[in-house]
């Protein structure tokens, strides 16, 4: 396929004005450690959402979704829609609690919780393991769907397309730190979401589509429209609703859905100015993430569905890409060769925004990781303000060249999903709860993370059996969580005077920290007449609920009157405002 003048030329100004906004700020960035990861605390919550927004919506999102459609219809997006319930969560929980510790990344948490050396270990190991190894797979899966899309779109090799896609987002996030790829996130997203919901237009009125009713009648769609799996088809029900939404929305830590927040929402949150912009930041993110984005790529996948078929037409249609990553996730970009000049470039613009918005994040985020956890923990604590800038800008370029080459080795984006869900599985549960129950200690986490890695490269590395993806993941969940439990009881709680510590910063709700108050009356650290935080946990839980059916509203909405249902349409529409009401009238009080 051909770019056209014009294309180019669209794709060109996009990189110019990426890399303007990174030299633009990039002297204030280079001031401090603290402007260079965090933006000096000082960010708005409707930037910061839009921000974390952008980071999700990444290149292989779209080719995730496709995926997910051609196999397991509209139903099978319940794997990524189950994780609003933990976003929603850490809106009206926990995000407050992470803006109120004032740590630079939340991996400092651990040395605020936890006491001794475990708590320093678990610290600097996870700065590696996250900021480094993890965070090379979260990028390698993102990069594999650029792969796919300069092949598709472009023609390029793989080398090529992860050597182009990386100079200039290294360029510009090495440049202007946090600041600078929040502010470059805005233009990005709002690109990407034109480019998008024109394709997504232009795509299902092709002739071999015909139109949006003609494309709903389509045999090969029918089966692929409903929202919720056949309850009487206990082999789909199970793995695409029940186990999502039952146990993998808090047993499984994910990027950008993490139980108890963390990682770059973490970042953002600490980010904010303050406990209010934190709530209505990640507020904004999960109903754009959830509501917002999902129908445009849902589309453009049925329509493919219609012009390729089945795996055998692709790979007829692009006979010069490499057989082993023909796989469903590329009718994403397959469908996007269809657009006319402008459009082209446009749409491959904002594939290109999507990248980088969330390259550029991992990067960022991963070497502050690295710079703060590691290097400045460990190795130099004295270090300067420009020292620690520029080990975090060396620190951009290596991860940067490491996930690109991982990324060469990867086939699909619903098998990087499922890898990245395996080594998660089990220690959801334990951030959760890490905030609210004392008995908790770094060894507890240690065996959360060990035992689940283990159990991962078990499933994927020796097992040869054939046990579902879904069966897998419960296994690990049931083995992760079993573990680190009994570590927690056979292991000694964190200091005293850590805990007591951390209890008077955090103010979280007392229910689970009550022998530690005990105590700490009893040895006078706190007051005889203390009385205990409480917080407004039960009416946080009842606007957490609330958000997900106003979201969850807004979704179907959208869904049913694309399918011409006017009646559940209003229906929806009509619990989804009831639900937005109910926050409104909590929202002061959540505050």
């Amino acid at each position: 396929m051909n770019l056209s003048t014009l294309d180019w030329s669209i794709i060109i100004g996009f990189f110019i004005l990426s890399l303007a906004i990174g030299l633009i700020v990039a002297r204030q960035s280079g001031k401090s450690f603290s402007e260079f990861f965090l933006s000096g605390r000082g960010m708005p919550w409707w930037l910061l959402g839009i921000s974390m927004v952008a980071t999700t919506f990444s290149a292989d999102t779209p080719n995730l979704v496709t995926d997910i459609v051609r196999k397991n219809g509209i139903a099978g997006n319940w794997a990524w829609w189950a994780f609003l319930l933990t976003g929603m969560l850490t809106v009206f929980v926990y995000a407050k609690l992470w803006r109120r510790s004032g740590v630079l990344t939340d991996l400092e948490f651990y040395e605020i919780r936890y006491s001794g050396k475990a708590a320093a270990i678990l610290r600097g190991f996870r700065a590696i393991y996250l900021g480094f190894f993890f965070n090379i797979m979260i990028m390698a899966t993102v990069t594999l769907a650029a792969i796919k899309i300069g092949g598709v779109m472009l023609g390029f090799s793989p080398f090529k397309t992860v050597f182009l896609a990386s100079v200039i987002t290294v360029l510009y996030t090495s440049l202007g730190g946090l600041r600078g790829v929040i502010l470059t996130d805005f233009f990005q997203f709002i690109l990407a979401m034109v480019g998008l919901i024109w394709a997504a237009v232009v795509v299902v009125n092709l002739p071999e589509v015909g139109g949006l009713d003609k494309l709903l009648a389509h045999e090969n769609v029918q089966g692929k429209l409903n929202f919720l799996p056949d309850f009487n088809d206990p082999a789909m029900l199970v793995p695409l609703f029940i186990i999502p939404i039952a146990v993998q929305w808090w047993s499984v830590w994910y990027p950008g859905a993490e139980p108890g927040g963390g990682g770059y929402i973490a970042q953002r949150i600490l980010a904010a100015k303050n406990e209010k912009h934190a709530i209505a930041a990640t507020l904004l993110f999960n109903l754009a993430h959830y509501a917002l984005r999902p129908w445009p790529w849902i589309l453009i996948a049925l329509a493919s569905l219609v012009v390729f078929p089945d795996l055998q037409s692709l790979q007829a249609a692009f006979p010069q890409i490499d057989a082993q990553v023909i796989n469903d996730d590329l009718a994403f970009p397959a469908m996007l060769t269809y657009l006319p000049s402008g459009l082209l470039g446009i749409v491959v613009a904002s594939l290109i925004a999507a990248y980088m918005s969330t390259i550029s994040t991992q990067l960022n985020w991963g070497s502050s990781y690295l710079v703060n956890d590691f290097y400045r923990r460990f190795i130099k604590p004295d270090a300067s303000d420009k020292q620690l800038v520029g080990i975090g800008r060396l620190a951009t370029v290596l991860i940067m060249i490491c996930s690109g080459v991982l990324a060469l080795y990867l086939q699909n984006a619903l098998q990087a999903f499922n890898i990245l869900l395996q080594i998660g599985a089990g220690t959801g549960l334990l951030f959760i709860l890490r905030w609210f129950w004392w008995r908790i200690n770094a060894y507890s986490e240690l065996a959360a993370m060990g035992v689940s890695f283990v159990v991962a490269l078990y499933f994927e590395l020796v097992y040869t059996g054939d046990m579902p993806d879904h069966l897998r993941l419960l296994t690990g969940v049931g083995i992760t969580t079993a573990g680190w439990v009994l570590v927690t009881f056979l292991t000694p709680a964190s200091k005293q005077s850590t805990l007591i510590s951390f209890y008077r910063l955090i103010k979280p709700h007392a229910a689970g920290w009550q022998p530690v108050i005990r105590q700490a009356v009893a040895e006078k650290q706190l007051d005889a007449g203390h009385q205990p935080v409480t917080g407004k946990l039960p009416l946080e839980i009842m606007s957490m609920v609330a958000g997900c059916f106003a979201v969850y509203g807004a979704l179907f909405a959208t869904g049913f009157f694309l399918y011409g249902q006017t009646g559940p349409g209003w229906i929806a529409t009509g619990t989804s405002a009831l639900a937005a009401f109910i926050i409104f009238r909590n929202w002061k009080q959540v505050l």
